[in-house]
């Protein structure tokens, strides 16, 4: 090697950081609006990468599941304990229009109810709705204790669990085969008792009762299994029409005037 000969100086500097860009500059806020079935449609915000090159935004929003407290979507803190699952099926403009994709209970609300000295009873099935909709409902219920009831304990006998088993099963199958997506969701969501419980659950509580007393009797989950064809008309129809979802920018005054031209500057 040649003396005073630095191998370095072609190289540019060593150790030089790339410049730090922050990620959210390049992204977008979105709306997430709720269908019609819920009383708050505004229900959130999501972010995306905006628009670059053949990257669009609007590919990477449709599809995005959105996971929401059933309590914040009706403000009732009684029903907080269901969650609902809404997908995006459409962008306009800055909304993201959202259908019903599943529901399902909290965690500690379910192990709240299971308890000792008691039969825990399930059911599930598999149901056509009316615009094409294949969900799956699940059950769950408990036996309770007879009035004036001395016995400790409040277990039911097999043949009886495959009774109310058969119950829950007949009910869910009647009020989902009769109904839509949107009135099955409304079902399911209501509040038909004391204990948040929904309207579907109060019956099969009903028609159990000559069987064996039942208590906290839920839909537990529902899950969408197969979707008809996405049809645009039928989610607008779902979100209260094009006019409830689009871009409504303010009104411009037709007062100004023009001010007159200057001889000199």
């Amino acid at each position: 090697m040649a003396v005073g000969k630095n191998k370095r100086l072609s190289k540019g500097k060593k150790g030089l950081k790339k410049k730090v860009v922050d990620p959210f500059t390049r992204k977008d806020w979105y709306d997430i609006k709720a269908p019609s079935m819920f009383e708050v449609r505004q229900a959130g915000k999501t972010l995306v990468n905006r628009t670059q090159g053949l990257r669009n935004a609007n590919d990477s929003l449709n599809g995005r599941v959105i996971e929401l407290s059933l309590g914040d979507l009706v403000k009732d803190e009684a029903r907080a304990f269901r969650k609902i699952q809404l997908k995006v099926d459409e962008i306009q403009g800055k909304n993201c229009l959202t259908n019903f994709y599943g529901m399902d209970m909290t965690t500690d609300k379910l192990r709240s109810m299971v308890k000792k000295w008691q039969t825990l009873i399930e059911a599930f099935v598999d149901v056509k709705t009316t615009d094409g909709y294949l969900v799956r409902l699940f059950c769950i219920a408990f036996t309770a204790r007879r009035r004036n009831q001395l016995k400790k304990t409040t277990y039911a006998m097999s043949s009886q669990v495959h009774q109310i088993r058969k119950k829950m099963m007949d009910i869910m199958t009647e009020e989902t085969v009769s109904c839509d997506l949107k009135e099955l969701v409304t079902k399911i969501t209501s509040s038909a008792s004391n204990q948040a419980q929904d309207a579907v659950a109060v019956r099969i509580e009903k028609a159990c009762q000559g069987i064996y007393p039942l208590q906290n009797t839920y839909i537990r989950k529902v899950k969408i299994l197969k979707a008809p064809k996405f049809d645009v008309s039928a989610l607008l129809a779902l979100h209260g029409g094009a006019s409830a979802v689009a871009d409504v920018g303010t009104k411009v005054s037709k007062d100004f005037v023009e001010p007159p031209v200057l001889d000199s500057v």
